[in-house]
């Protein structure tokens, strides 16, 4: 692992649409962002069964879902519009304010 951090352009609660691999073409919002792993954990997206041993914190053990990261390559911001999902660009307005913008329309993200 190296100790890069890289800049992720998604924020938590985004609404994002998954560009490639399994979960192509469905939707979830942010949960987390990874700036150390370039990943992003997307709610519903990337679900994995880990079995998990009895421990005293969590005592009854068993198969546990959990959500993991995805890599942020994967994923698009998704443009409300067209509907599909987009890139992240940013734009400086006349006070000096930095905006993201998305790529596909260059509208304003809210």
């Amino acid at each position: 692992m190296s100790d890069k951090v890289y800049k992720i352009r998604l924020k938590k609660g985004d609404t994002v649409m998954v560009r490639a691999g399994k979960y192509k073409g469905k939707t979830g919002k942010v949960i987390a962002t990874h700036p150390t792993l370039n990943k992003v954990t997307v709610e519903g997206i990337n679900i994995v069964k880990k079995h998990m041993k009895p421990t005293q914190t969590r005592p009854q053990g068993g198969i546990v879902e959990l959500t993991k990261p995805i890599h942020v390559g994967k994923v698009g911001i998704l443009d409300s519009v067209a509907k599909k999902p987009s890139r992240i660009g940013y734009k400086l307005d006349d006070k000096g304010n930095k905006t993201r913008i998305l790529k596909t329309s260059g509208k304003e993200v809210k």
